[in-house]
């Protein structure tokens, strides 16, 4: 039984020792991060797998949609295909 309060103690001794190693490593900068700030700009901001607005092709003026989402054509009458 002696052993396990040795063991105790040790283990807590260690802990700590962890403890103040881990917190002059954030006090010191260690886990700042100095790169990616500067290359943010370079990286794509979208995920993958998502369309931004852009990506999507646009409907032409000249072409309605129905609401199924089908183009609508026009009717044309025969003076506008004579001169068209």
């Amino acid at each position: 039984m002696e052993v396990m309060y040795l063991l105790i103690a040790f283990s807590l001794l260690i802990a700590s020792g962890f403890l103040l190693a881990f917190m002059w490593a954030v006090r010191s900068g260690q886990y700042d991060d100095r790169y990616t700030p500067s290359v943010r700009m370079l990286m794509d901001d979208i995920m993958p797998g998502k369309k931004k607005d852009s990506d999507r092709p646009a409907t032409q003026p000249d072409k309605p949609e129905a609401a199924d989402g089908r183009a609508v054509e026009k009717s044309v009458n025969s003076k506008e295909k004579s001169t068209g």
